[in-house]
């Protein structure tokens, strides 16, 4: 679904106010706090100070404003009031914000105290792998171009990139098409068009790529236990390149 610059402009809009809930919470996160109380302060900062809608909240059952997802959690941990943030935890904060029916979706790592060199050398490789995605983004290209500069930056810093979970279409749509593969063939699949938003959103793993699903039906961890990082942004394609909907002033 290819956006004109009216609806462009409500993506903007979106994109702005979801980085802008990553920029406030991050004064909050600390040891100490719970995932629970993070995701309060955020729900109430959506709804009171933005004018705006948790997309998560009843998203398939979903009851909770951010998914929070700690070392070896890929992607979707549930915020709860007894997951206590301890220091050389790791951890990454994934919300969307709703505004005049348009979606703005990101996600930040955040490194809680003093964090494991390894570690903080896995969470700096997976925004660099997002941004080598970002940087492929080109009308004329093709989706694969994405996700083979992710694969390839992740592999040659030997890490594992996750194949279940990918980047999709957004709009008025939360998950729509097309599906953004974060490996793959230069060159390969459709061809990026400009007016396409879309999300780039990749999970790198410590070890090896496979996961398992937790028993509440959301958690996604590694099977081996080793941490998981992951970075995201939605963005427009422009005529020339890719506009990051959803940059945060740190970024720029």
């Amino acid at each position: 679904m290819l956006k004109n610059q009216e609806e462009l402009d409500g993506m903007r809009k979106a994109g702005k106010l979801a980085a802008e809930v990553l920029e406030m919470i991050g004064s909050h996160v600390k040891p100490g706090i719970s995932t629970g109380e993070l995701d309060k302060i955020c729900h109430d900062f959506i709804i009171n100070e933005q004018l705006a809608t948790p997309a998560n909240i009843g998203y398939r059952g979903f009851e909770k404003t951010l998914c929070t997802s700690i070392n070896q959690v890929i992607c979707h941990g549930i915020p709860d009031k007894n997951r206590i943030l301890k220091s050389g935890d790791i951890m990454n904060i994934d919300v969307t914000v709703i505004k005049d029916g348009w979606h703005g979706d990101t996600s930040k790592m955040f490194l809680i105290g003093k964090v494991q060199p390894h570690n903080q050398r896995l969470v700096r490789i997976t925004q660099e792998c997002l941004y080598e995605g970002i940087k492929a983004v080109k009308p004329g290209g093709k989706l694969g171009d994405i996700g083979a500069a992710i694969q390839n930056h992740a592999e040659k810093n030997h890490y594992s990139v996750v194949e279940e979970y990918c980047g999709h279409g957004i709009g008025k749509v939360y998950h729509d098409e097309p599906q953004i593969l974060h490996y793959g063939e230069a060159g390969s699949g459709q061809d990026i068009i400009e007016g396409m938003c879309f999300t780039i959103e990749p999970m790198i793993n410590l070890g090896t790529k496979f996961t398992k699903i937790l028993s509440d039906g959301w958690t996604v961890e590694t099977r081996d236990g080793k941490n998981s990082a992951q970075w995201e942004h939605t963005i427009y394609v422009s005529n020339d390149g890719a506009e990051i909907l959803t940059l945060r002033s740190e970024e720029i």
